[in-house]
């Protein structure tokens, strides 16, 4: 009787729906602010990259970055950000319950991500390349790990998400904010991977 009433009260029919989430809001705000850190330290790095002397970039007594094994992490990531906009879009459609799985699925390839670059790290420092070896290793460790910490904090949200979906206490609100910040870090790593590893 109550939902009869207000679907035919004018003053409802005519309120206009909400056109985006004050989560996604938020995080598309915070996003803009990200975006602008990264294309600042982009342009650094092309700059010392351009201005470098001929045949000196990268520097010759540096190890090599793994561009073939580092292509197969940035698959595991990519992929992520497909199965989570799937289960954004499970999550609309037919509920919580029903995106716990590939929300899980996302979480694991992004932990898989971080892990993996944890130890490509460890065989770099081992090999030589560090903060202080040369101008590559100091770009490398800058841009590469701003986007670590990137990734471990939409780790933590995503991972948040997905205990609240498997408690149906996930709002549209909260897993949209989380698809904003995860595909940003999904979408940030191929333009870093393509500079800084070929």
């Amino acid at each position: 009787m109550a939902r009869a009433a207000a679907v035919t009260d004018p003053v409802a029919r005519l309120a206009p729906p909400r056109a985006i989430e004050h989560g996604v809001f938020a995080m598309l705000l915070l996003v803009f602010a990200e975006v602008m850190l990264f294309s600042g330290l982009v342009s650094s790095y092309l700059i010392a990259r351009g201005t470098a002397i001929p045949g000196s970039w990268p520097p010759p007594a540096q190890p090599r970055l793994p561009f073939e094994s580092t292509a197969i992490n940035t698959l595991a990531l990519l992929a992520s950000g497909v199965v989570l906009a799937y289960a954004v879009r499970v999550f609309h459609r037919r509920g919580a319950a029903a995106a716990v799985a590939p929300t899980g699925i996302a979480l694991a390839l992004g932990l898989f991500f971080v892990a993996f670059q944890g130890v490509e790290w460890a065989r770099l420092l081992a090999q030589g390349l560090t903060l202080t070896s040369s101008k590559l290793g100091a770009y490398f460790y800058t841009l590469v790990g701003t986007h670590a910490v990137h990734a471990v904090a939409a780790i933590l949200g995503l991972g948040w998400v997905w205990l609240e979906m498997r408690a149906g206490r996930a709002t549209r609100s909260a897993v949209g904010g989380a698809f904003v910040f995860w595909t940003f870090v999904v979408l940030v790593w191929p333009v870093l991977y393509l500079l800084l590893y070929r």
